[in-house]
């Protein structure tokens, strides 16, 4: 087996049996990344001299006894961590060349655990968009291609398509991503891999870049199932420095991937019946359930009655958020400037973001600053809010009935750039089935389960109560047992 067909669980155990060093394992995926970076364009920094540096000092812990649960694994990071003494560029040409004194809780968590980092992954800029098209150091590509036009450039989902394309490509055993509205979940169905926004508060935002801090959260991506279960209990946690983090156990997430779903009760909201669905989208949706169903599980409608305003609302929200978050990147404290000589602070302002952030940012800026200015506040925003809390009510109904929700992870399989990018409400609407996760703060999966009729993969979504991530990677993990998804990319290592 070349090392980088290992799964990142297969790769723990070949490490722990001696199969293979942490500096063997750490050069095949540094070649890896030599030999398709320049085309995919998955990462932005590549950090090959510290990996290889990581993976000696590894392979020295090993020896000594003091392995820990990652101990030279490579990953891949989404490049809106801090990384301390490696440039984190958020996408954006604004933080060009910002190189962080300090490290984001859930990186410096998973280097306590002894993994290695190949370099930051390339995402839309600011996280802000679903293609991976928007970022100021050029767009992904996805390693996937159609059967019928191989020539077509698709995209690899957004805002983590770097980290999903790297993982899809065998350039890394797993990686971190960020989810907003979708940012983990619809990257990972159209990378054909799994991953998994936890519940909000699972894993600190300390040193994340933000963009909506009351929705961002950190999750990983592996090649199954069972390598995000893995990869989570790392990155999970209380942490002190994170007033929204959740002093709560972590559990072992990788020991739930094995437990039956037999008598869970699996809902299916109606509202997410829509018109104009894929055909190959609702055939996997009722694929799914009859997996369930054979595996034991009661299927269950519910109504998630408020699920159809979860777009607007989210639209409002998060560029509110954005507004206030990004008005710190003004030229003065950190990050790019750009100033004539003898003008005034508002000029400096103004030159500077019109320098530094590209048209998506300053759309989400523009409506973010509408929402919240006077006399829309009330109209919008705040309404916004009100909606927000009856669509997490309506979760709390359904949780009384049922254990978890399957759902589609996408409304259609990954598209080619041009085709939705020059319409922006378009490429909204790709976040149309993972919202609701963010709004109410849910743990949400996404699974390999199926192929398009071009070759294509596709994703199921799994939503669980908040805080029983144990459950979503229970029912997540007999998806891909049952879906047997063994189709792998065209462009990736050792291909």
């Amino acid at each position: 087996m070349h090392p980088t067909d290992f799964t990142l669980a297969g790769a723990v155990a070949a490490l722990e049996e001696g199969v293979i060093s942490a500096e063997e394992l750490t050069r095949a995926h540094v070649e890896a990344v030599e030999a398709l970076n320049p085309r995919l364009n998955a990462l932005i920094t590549v950090t090959a001299d510290q990996a290889m540096e990581a993976a000696r000092a590894s392979d020295a812990r090993r020896k000594r006894g003091e392995a820990g649960p990652l101990e030279g694994i490579p990953l891949a990071i989404k490049d809106l961590f801090c990384t301390e003494g490696v440039q984190t560029t958020a996408g954006s040409k604004i933080l060009e060349g910002f190189i962080p004194p300090y490290e984001s809780t859930v990186t410096s968590q998973l280097k306590r655990d002894g993994a290695v980092f190949l370099g930051k992954a390339n995402l839309d800029e600011f996280a802000m968009g679903s293609s991976n098209l928007t970022s100021a150091y050029g767009g992904v590509l996805n390693p996937w291609s159609r059967r019928n036009d191989p020539d077509a450039r698709l995209v690899p989902g957004g805002s983590s398509g770097g980290s999903a394309a790297a993982v899809a490509a065998r350039m890394a055993l797993g990686a971190t991503g960020t989810d907003t509205g979708g940012s983990i979940r619809q990257p990972a169905a159209f990378c054909g891999i799994a991953g998994i926004k936890p519940t909000y508060g699972r894993c600190s935002r300390f040193g994340i870049v933000a963009y909506a801090s009351s929705l961002d959260q950190a999750g990983p991506f592996g090649r199954t199932v069972e390598d995000c279960a893995i990869l989570l209990r790392s990155m999970a946690g209380f942490d002190p420095k994170d007033s929204t983090s959740a002093d709560r156990p972590v559990p072992d997430f990788a020991a739930a991937c094995g437990r039956s779903v037999k008598g869970l009760r699996i809902g299916v909201p109606r509202e997410y019946h829509m018109d104009g669905m894929p055909a190959e989208i609702e055939k996997l949706w009722r694929q799914g359930l009859d997996w369930l169903r054979e595996a034991g599980a009661e299927i269950v409608d519910i109504s998630l009655p408020h699920a159809r305003y979860a777009l607007p609302t989210y639209y409002i929200v998060a560029p509110a958020e954005a507004s206030s978050n990004l008005a710190r990147y003004d030229g003065v404290r950190f990050g790019k400037r750009v100033a004539e000589p003898n003008s005034d602070l508002r000029d400096l302002y103004e030159r500077t973001r019109a320098a530094g952030f590209g048209a998506e940012v300053r759309r989400r800026i523009m409506i973010g600053t509408y929402v919240l200015s006077a006399g829309y506040y009330d109209a919008y925003y705040l309404k916004a809010q009100k909606v927000r809390a009856l669509i997490a009510r309506d979760f709390r109904e359904a949780w009384s009935k049922v254990d978890a929700i399957l759902a589609p992870a996408t409304p259609s399989a990954a598209f080619a750039e041009g085709e939705n990018s020059d319409d922006p409400v378009q490429m909204y609407l790709n976040d149309v089935f993972t919202v609701t996760a963010n709004l109410a703060g849910l743990p949400g999966l996404s699974v390999p389960a199926g192929l398009d009729p071009q070759g294509l993969p596709l994703g199921l979504q799994v939503l669980g109560r908040p805080f029983d991530e144990e459950t979503v990677f229970a029912v997540g993990a007999a998806l891909e047992r049952a879906a047997d998804f063994r189709a792998l990319p065209g462009m990736r290592a050792g291909a």
